[in-house]
């Protein structure tokens, strides 16, 4: 399946910005079964430097900043992406749940230590009684862990409503529990926070959702910026990710732009001022599929 993927992001200020920093993780991600063939940048105004790293997670990640005077700015990312079908373990032949924790319990393996790393607390997630008492029912004895993973995801699909007006940003994690509503990136940090305190590795995926369905196939929900979802381990097999708001594992509806430990990882452009008053952001994608 191949994509071509605009994403714009627009910055309107209330007064002059003299100067402001951003940083971006718009490239989508080569993987074993993606490949992303052409990306570019474009920017209203012109950036007065630019230069390009790849963070501690394997994401690209693109600064630039402006120093001279501005009441707008706007970064476009271009992409095209060609993805191929994902292999998906059966969840009932995966091990135990409670075999798979016990791996990343001291000493763990060093073959280990890259999942290890998403075990442990992150700057928006926290371990805490509220997400394990929630976790509890999908994950009984013996359990095979990708059973219990599918079994998370279809209680945060049937138990949460999609409500794009119930939160924002720095809504706490306790608030989405307790109304039971959210987005895409709530209900991806309440899978994560659910898994990690059955000690459990887990890991945020940021990128983009087809939308619009070929005929005969179901809408997925979602929102026309970017999408998020959960990575979770599966010894023997790899990383696998599920999407709690479709109650799905991923398919070729979704294109992986980055990956951390929660969305502070990940923000696809993020950035501090210098004046500007009050801002406002637009964003927009489009996802257009390429025969």
């Amino acid at each position: 399946m191949n994509y071509r993927i605009t994403h714009r992001t627009k910055y309107v200020y209330s007064e002059p910005v003299a100067v402001s920093h951003h940083a971006a993780r718009l490239r989508p991600r080569d993987t074993d079964t993606q490949r992303c063939t052409e990306f570019g940048l474009s920017f209203d105004p012109e950036p007065d430097l630019t230069t390009e790293h790849t963070d501690s997670f394997g994401n690209q990640v693109s600064c630039f900043s402006i120093q001279k005077l501005h009441a707008r700015f706007e970064v476009v990312s271009r992409s095209s992406v060609s993805l191929s079908s994902v292999l998906q373990p059966d969840p009932a032949q995966t091990p135990a749940w409670e075999d798979v924790a016990a791996l990343f319990r001291d000493p763990v393996a060093v073959d280990l230590l890259d999942p290890c790393q998403f075990v442990f607390r992150s700057p928006l997630l926290v371990h805490e009684m509220p997400q394990r008492e929630f976790a509890l029912p999908s994950f009984k004895k013996g359990r095979p862990v990708l059973a219990a993973v599918a079994d998370l995801s279809r209680r945060i699909h049937r138990e949460f409503v999609f409500d794009p007006r119930a939160t924002t940003i720095s809504t706490p994690l306790s608030e989405v529990l307790a109304n039971k509503r959210g987005v895409c990136q709530d209900f991806a940090h309440l899978a994560i926070a659910s898994l990690r305190a059955m000690g459990l590795p887990a890991r945020y995926v940021s990128g983009y959702l087809r939308t619009r369905p070929p005929p005969g196939k179901a809408r997925l929900v979602g929102v026309d910026a970017s999408h998020a979802w959960v990575s979770c381990f599966v010894p023997g097999f790899g990383w696998v990710d599920f999407d709690p708001t479709n109650d799905c594992f991923t398919s070729l509806d979704h294109i992986t732009v980055a990956l951390g430990r929660d969305f502070s990882d990940v923000s696809p452009v993020r950035g501090i001022i210098t004046g500007g008053g009050k801002h406002s952001v637009i964003v927009g994608v489009d996802v257009e599929p390429v025969e």
